[in-house]
């Protein structure tokens, strides 16, 4: 089985991803996990919703519909552990197996891993003191 190139431009439509999204958000904040570490964050859903959109639109559409630095949001908050990450893209995988045609899903999954392990990967990273040991788990 080949994987899908998580780079590779895929067709979907930006309303689908917004479904996407808004769905994902639903499990989030039910999630015993990760809505606790969110509802400290967020406190306007919609607007949350359509800022994250934008982030996808921007990274599979290429459109220019997102302005941010996520990186520097997610190291900035202590609470956000590398470990949430599984947790977030085994939500996020379900959401799109449920919402999208398979292969569309399997190429959004495969985007939404490598970004996913890029920020864990991040956090540990800078979160580090200089004089440590790099942990690469």
């Amino acid at each position: 089985m080949t994987l899908p190139n998580p780079l590779a431009r895929f067709d979907i439509a930006p309303g689908q991803i917004d479904r996407v999204v808004a769905r994902f958000y639903a499990r989030v904040r039910a999630n015993p996990v990760l809505g606790p570490v969110f509802a400290a964050h967020v406190t306007d859903w919609p607007g949350h919703e359509a800022k994250i959109a934008g982030f996808w639109r921007n990274a599979i559409l290429r459109e220019r519909s997102y302005d941010g630095n996520p990186m520097r949001v997610h190291v900035a908050r202590p609470e956000i552990r590398p470990e949430h990450f599984a947790v977030w893209l085994g939500l996020f995988r379900e959401v799109l197996r449920d919402e999208l045609p398979e292969d569309i899903a399997a190429q959004w999954a495969a985007l939404a891993d490598r970004i996913g392990e890029g920020f864990r990967t991040g956090i540990v990273s800078m979160r580090q003191r200089p004089d440590e040991v790099p942990s690469l788990f």
